[in-house]
């Protein structure tokens, strides 16, 4: 999966974008109570581990 389509699927689920600081985006939904991390980087792939529920 890439980044790009890692923010279309939080943002198809309710996810907004709620900060960003250079790389960093911070996602958020009123029905997680804390936000979603991502250090975006476009079109290379998301590293493995990075999309598992913790």
């Amino acid at each position: 999966m890439r980044f790009n389509e890692l923010v279309q699927l939080l943002e198809r689920h309710g996810f907004t974008l709620v900060k960003e600081k250079g790389s960093i985006r911070y996602y958020g939904n009123p029905a997680v109570t804390r936000l979603i991390r991502i250090d975006y980087h476009g079109a290379r792939e998301v590293p493995t581990g990075t999309c598992q529920r913790s």
